[in-house]
């Protein structure tokens, strides 16, 4: 499939529907963003080796120093290191906003018959499979370092529906910051500064009884540690409690609320 011109469009126009449009230039757009993750080297090496690195570090250089209860700390772990991969590989969607912003090919494509968030909606869908190949590198690591999961085949596939909730909602937000940032340097920082507190400030390293009482407060009511307790406690079988169901309150919400962000403010920079 690709993006046809006005004049072919409109000779061809009636011969498929307008939803047939919307899927061709949809699936256009996606394809684009998935080439650009596979023929970058560096979201190659970010997708690989940051990774496992990460695992590695936490595993066996804080592993012996925090006290997890009856869990081990490489079960512990495992959830809370796959949330922030997650998190920080969705600005993977803020840095390409960005990069299209300042390179000027959005507009080029004001100049085609498209919809005008399918770029957005490109980014986001390219994240998706991109997080969850990462996602599953960083469980076959973390079972080479000890990793030892419990659960059945049911919760593995509620721990990747959460995976893909959680993704999908922060991928938005974070086109709304490459799109707010619109430079590859302010991208980086403003990601930093938003995602940085939500995934260290959680469950994901330390339970959060050992943390002062007002970061505790934070920690255990925000967002990131819902969706780290749910998923360590579908992983490993420790009380779910009502994390699964604030999970999904959250992110849907965010994501109701991101997705006409977005749509506005590139309608604003674009003129569509």
């Amino acid at each position: 499939m690709k993006i046809l011109t006005y004049k072919t469009r409109q000779v061809k126009a009636q011969e498929h529907s307008s939803f047939y449009w919307l899927i061709n230039d949809l699936s256009v757009f996606i394809e684009r963003s998935l080439k650009h993750i596979f023929k970058n080297k560096d979201q190659l090496l970010g997708l690989t080796v940051q990774p496992i690195m990460f695992m590695m570090l936490f595993r066996y250089v804080f592993g012996g120093a925090i006290n997890t209860g009856g869990t081990t700390y490489v079960n512990f772990l495992v959830a809370g290191i796959l949330i922030q991969s997650v998190a920080f590989g969705a600005l993977t969607t803020s840095l390409s906003v960005a990069t299209d912003l300042q390179r000027g090919i959005i507009e080029r494509f004001k100049s085609l018959p498209t919809v005008s968030w399918g770029v957005l909606m490109g980014h986001v869908s390219a994240d998706l499979v991109r997080n969850i190949l990462q996602s599953v590198i960083m469980i076959g690591v973390g079972m080479l370092v000890g990793f030892r999961p419990t659960a059945s085949v049911t919760d593995w596939f509620a721990i990747a529906g959460l995976i893909l909730l959680f993704t999908f909602a922060i991928s938005w937000v974070a086109a709304i910051m490459g799109l707010v940032a619109k430079t590859i340097e302010a991208v980086q920082w403003l990601g930093f500064f938003i995602i940085f507190p939500f995934t260290f400030a959680s469950a994901a390293f330390a339970p959060t009884d050992s943390m002062p009482y007002a970061l505790r407060l934070f920690a255990e009511n925000q967002p990131v540690t819902h969706i780290i307790e749910a998923v360590r406690a579908l992983m490993i079988g420790t009380p779910v409690g009502n994390h699964i169901v604030l999970s999904i309150i959250w992110f849907t919400g965010i994501t109701i609320i991101a997705i006409p962000i977005a749509s506005y403010l590139f309608r604003q920079y674009s003129g569509r």
